[in-house]
């Protein structure tokens, strides 16, 4: 039986981790087709997948000749062929029985476009404190979806409906990685669509210790909060987001770092820019007041 849900692992120099990722995703049944995309690795990657195609023709390969972050996603998207899709990094996979969870589902619910699974973290199945944000969201739930209302998850937890991803235009190619959540969430939500979290759907996040360091990747969510307010939230809060970040940067390391990058993609964020409804910006602002 063939599965109704592609999964698209992102990847860059982690050979070794996507392999152990490959084996876990093979191991599902039914089993999913998986579409590896690699942003461009310079290490065994190809070889990995390789061998894992060898076992398992569902599994397929794209290597970009450029690190595209997390809008490489979207190649992986358009190379699917399943009425949805979900998102594994290479060090991420799903658990047995979620994603057939999360097609009974999409299934039941046709507004839905998005569900955020459970994420847990290490060999110890620790709670991702995300998971416990989303769980107690101040936006409630709406009777057209099966868990609480989100406006942001985990890109490595989330299963999505292809069309509804199609309508909001995937992931941004401005962000890149870090945040990249905020804008599809908020371009979905715009497109009229739901976005939910289940805590029955798991997936696994064993995190690489070839990671960024937390200091880029909180330089990379400060320019991606100040471009996102760019292309999607009123005029006043991007300016005033613009004047904190060059402020911060006065003080504080991540800040300074992030400052530079940030006007260097500012003109394409402007370019993008498309303001959300108003009661898409009233929804961010109430998960402001409670963040």
């Amino acid at each position: 039986m063939s599965s109704p849900t592609t999964v698209v692992v992102v990847t860059r120099n982690r050979a070794d981790e996507l392999g152990t990722t490959l084996s876990h995703l093979t191991e599902l049944r039914p089993r999913p087709p998986v579409v590896v995309v690699d942003n461009a690795s310079s290490d065994r990657t190809a070889q990995v997948v390789g061998a894992a195609a060898t076992t398992n023709e569902q599994v397929s390969y794209i290597r970009l000749d450029h690190n595209g972050g997390g809008a490489s996603r979207n190649v992986g998207v358009r190379a699917a062929q399943t009425p949805y899709v979900a998102f594994s990094d290479d060090d991420s996979w799903w658990e047995q029985g979620a994603l057939p969870r999360a097609e009974h589902l999409f299934e039941q619910y046709p507004g839905l476009g998005l569900i955020a699974a459970r994420t847990l973290v290490g060999a110890d199945n620790r709670e991702d404190p995300v998971n416990a944000l989303m769980a107690n969201s101040p936006l409630g739930r709406s009777p057209d979806s099966p868990g609480p209302s989100i406006l942001g998850f985990i890109a490595c937890g989330a299963v999505v409906r292809a069309r509804a991803f199609a309508q909001a235009g995937g992931f941004s190619d401005v962000i890149g990685f870090a945040g990249e959540e905020e804008s599809l969430a908020v371009d979905l939500s715009a497109a009229g669509w739901e976005l939910c979290y289940v805590d029955s759907i798991v997936n696994h996040h064993h995190p690489s210790t070839s990671r960024s360091s937390t200091h880029d990747r909180h330089s990379a969510s400060r320019r991606n909060e100040v471009l996102t307010a760019w292309m999607r939230r009123p005029l006043p809060r991007a300016v005033a987001d613009s004047a904190r970040l060059a402020l911060d940067a006065c003080t504080d390391t991540a800040a300074r770092r992030a400052l530079v990058p940030t006007l260097q993609r500012l003109p394409s964020a402007i370019r993008r820019r498309q303001r959300v409804p108003r009661d898409v910006e009233r929804r961010l602002r109430l998960l402001e007041r409670y963040s």
